[in-house]
């Protein structure tokens, strides 16, 4: 997601709504053609924004209940943007709060990511560490309640505000999963959420694994860091490196291109292109591989979003990682934040973007180089993945794939993946991909494999 800060008083924002149909030039400076099309385009404008305003003095005029003005603007701008796509949106108040708190990375919550399926809630995924997390919450899961009161027709804000509350509250919710008979509760403790967006430790004697969980503010100088930590820690001679953006819903662009950049000596990294086929906008690597061209694994999984798909996308097109895993989420939009008031923002979706190659991952995703299913979780074969292209009015993908047959590497017949969650857990596998990385890393990385490893960070 791509911040700007774009501040439009509402007053201004009327004045411009009210001027724009007037055009950027005067009809005496324009030819006779284009007058008259700017005339008819402008005839239309006044049209619809009459069906507009009727409905809204009728509703104003007739309701059964008085309803002020700005319940009914509100609602105009929601239903406006919600028509356009899954990512749109008008913020304000505690929603606005939220967001920036949650780039800055911490927020107070459950820490689950949703949407709205069929009036339905449903798990995307939850955050590693968060409440949600702890307490066993799967993507691809059901909240029907919440507390005991049917969860069901509301909108995304109206279903998210239910389960917020005060850190150190209990909330109780009620969770239908695809494969399960019944319905279960889950009783979890609200909290305030501080994201760490990294953690890393040294995986098998000389692995460096980093967990990727978020692209916060300060994402790209925690990676830095984390590179710095495992070389001092395996004294300068780390055999690979597994970057681990499994549930990781994405976040800033800017975080993203440098995250790249730690691991791309060269090359571009990604493209976001606007509306007009000459606006577009390319991001490139600077000098210099952080993990000095050591073996690197991507891991990924449906809900791999946004942000990580520009890392995964830019790694395996420059081919300096494999990707592993599943497919990873599929959103391949940018949404730009434009504040317009203090505690107000528009959130709008103005480009897609392109990895190097100029794949489009909109609604398609990445699709891992190695297929991995993640045996140790005894519900994946049941469990139904959440991805773009299952959200109402998703953006499509301006070159065409069918997505369902690139997922159609039969992992059940593959005698690699034949192992049952109990037989892995007896075993000591909690982790089956990336039990599964580590064994390819050590095949991968050369034999006696030394890098005189540097702290430096680019410039």
């Amino acid at each position: 997601m791509k911040l700007t800060i774009a501040s439009v008083s509402p007053l201004a924002l009327a004045a411009v709504l009210a001027l724009a149909p007037l055009g950027a030039g005067s009809a005496s400076a324009q030819s006779a053609p284009a007058a008259a099309a700017q005339a008819g385009a402008n005839t239309v404008d006044y049209k619809e924004l009459e069906k507009f305003m009727s409905v809204y003095e009728r509703v104003k005029s007739s309701y059964v209940d008085p309803v002020n003005d700005h319940t009914l603007i509100k609602g105009a701008i929601d239903g406006m943007l919600s028509a356009l796509d899954p990512h749109s949106s008008y913020m304000e108040d505690a929603d606005f709060d939220s967001l920036r708190a949650t780039t800055q990375g911490n927020y107070g919550g459950l820490g689950i990511s949703v949407t709205i399926e069929d009036g339905v809630v449903k798990v995307i995924a939850p955050t590693e560490g968060s409440p949600a997390s702890r307490a066993g919450i799967k993507a691809g899961d059901y909240i029907t309640q919440v507390d005991g009161k049917l969860l069901y027709g509301d909108t995304l804000d109206q279903a998210v505000d239910q389960m917020k509350g005060k850190a150190g509250t209990s909330v109780k919710l009620t969770i239908v999963r695809p494969g399960r008979d019944k319905p279960f509760d889950v009783t979890l403790t609200r909290e305030t959420i501080e994201l760490k967006p990294v953690k890393w430790e040294i995986k098998d004697g000389d692995i460096g694994y980093i967990d990727l969980n978020q692209f916060s503010g300060n994402s790209a100088e925690a990676v830095e860091a984390a590179l710095a930590d495992i070389n001092k820690a395996t004294s300068g001679h780390p055999i690979g490196y597994i970057l681990d953006l499994r549930s990781n819903p994405g976040g800033l662009l800017d975080q993203a291109v440098e995250i790249s950049d730690d691991f791309l000596d060269r090359g571009e990294i990604v493209s976001q292109r606007g509306r007009d086929a000459s606006d577009i906008e390319r991001y490139y690597a600077k000098p210099g591989d952080m993990a000095h061209g050591l073996p690197l694994i991507v891991l990924t999984d449906a809900g791999t979003a946004s942000a990580a798909e520009i890392v995964a996308g830019a790694l395996q097109d420059q081919h300096r990682a494999l990707i592993m895993g599943e497919r990873s989420f599929g959103k391949g939009s940018v949404q730009t934040v434009m504040q317009t008031g203090p505690r107000t923002a528009l959130r709008l979706t103005t480009a897609r973007y392109y990895t190097p190659s100029g794949r489009s991952v909109q609604a398609g995703g990445i699709s891992p180089d190695i297929v991995v299913p993640q045996l140790s979780d005894p519900d994946y074969k049941n469990r139904p993945a959440v991805r773009e292209e299952d959200l109402r009015r998703h953006l499509l993908a301006q070159a065409g794939a069918d997505d369902k047959l690139l997922e159609q590497d039969d992992t059940a017949t593959d005698p690699r993946f034949s192992a049952t969650a109990d037989e892995l857990k007896k075993k000591d596998i909690k982790d089956f991909q990336l039990y599964y990385a580590l064994n390819t890393l050590k095949r991968l990385a050369p034999a006696g494999t030394a890098a005189a490893a540097s702290s430096e960070h680019k410039s």
